[in-house]
C-alpha cells in the first residue's frame, strides 16, 4: 500500500516528549478582555489559567512528565490525578499545530 507523501502523520505525545510552542505562536495579554491570548497565524485561542500554566512550561526543555510534575506541585495535586488531563491538553494543542511535540 502506498502512502500519500502529503499526508502528515499525527505525532503522539509520550512521557519523554519535550513540548514547545511553535515559533509562529506567542502568548500575549489582551487588555480589552483582561485575559491572555495565544496568537497563531489567523487564529486566536483563549486558554484558561491552568491551560496558560501548561503552555508556559512548554519550553522544549522539560519533558511532558516533568511538566505534569511541576503542575502537581503548583496546584498541590497528586501527579497520578492530573497527568491524563495534562497529556490530553498537550495532545489537543499539538493536533491544532500550536504545540510541537
Amino acid at each position: 500500500m502506498m502512502t500519500d507523501r502529503l499526508t502528515k502523520q499525527r505525532k503522539i505525545l509520550s512521557d519523554e516528549s519535550r513540548p514547545e510552542l511553535f515559533h509562529h505562536v506567542r502568548i500575549q495579554y489582551e487588555p480589552v478582555r483582561k485575559a491572555y491570548a495565544l496568537l497563531a497565524p489567523e487564529k486566536v485561542f483563549w486558554p484558561n489559567e491552568i491551560g496558560l500554566d501548561i503552555l508556559r512550561l512548554c519550553d522544549g526543555k522539560r519533558t511532558a512528565h516533568e511538566i505534569a510534575l511541576s503542575l502537581s506541585e503548583t496546584y498541590d495535586a497528586p501527579v497520578h490525578e492530573i497527568i491524563d488531563d495534562v497529556y490530553s491538553f498537550l495532545q489537543d494543542w499539538a493536533d491544532q499545530l500550536v504545540v510541537k511535540i
